[in-house]
């Protein structure tokens, strides 16, 4: 089981099933999503335009799961966040962006 996340740091927490997994903008995790998805800064614009894509929401926060189970995979994020729905993980997204844009 996941710690909590912890605001401080600029986490988020995402329900996979039955557990919950903490989302941390690292700057590792970041440099992985941005390679897959191109700028931060343009992922945060299109996020604030409403143009952001599902697939880009699950990448995102796949790139920032921190302690990955070996069972976790990209496909289950995806399908955590379908289920959940946009709303239930607009949080999350609001925090990890604010995080990108302003820093610790």
């Amino acid at each position: 089981m996941s710690a909590a996340a912890n605001a401080l740091r600029g986490e988020a927490e995402l329900m996979v099933g039955e557990r919950v997994h903490v989302l941390r903008p690292s700057f590792a995790a970041l440099v992985a999503a941005e390679s897959e998805l191109g700028p931060l800064f343009a992922l945060v614009e299109r996020a604030a335009d409403g143009r952001l894509g599902l697939g880009e929401l699950a990448c995102l926060f796949w790139h920032l799961v921190t302690d990955r189970p070996e069972g976790l995979s990209r496909e289950a994020v995806g399908e955590a966040v379908v289920a959940q729905g946009l709303t239930a993980v607009t949080p999350a997204l609001r925090v990890l962006l604010g995080q990108i844009l302003s820093g610790r």
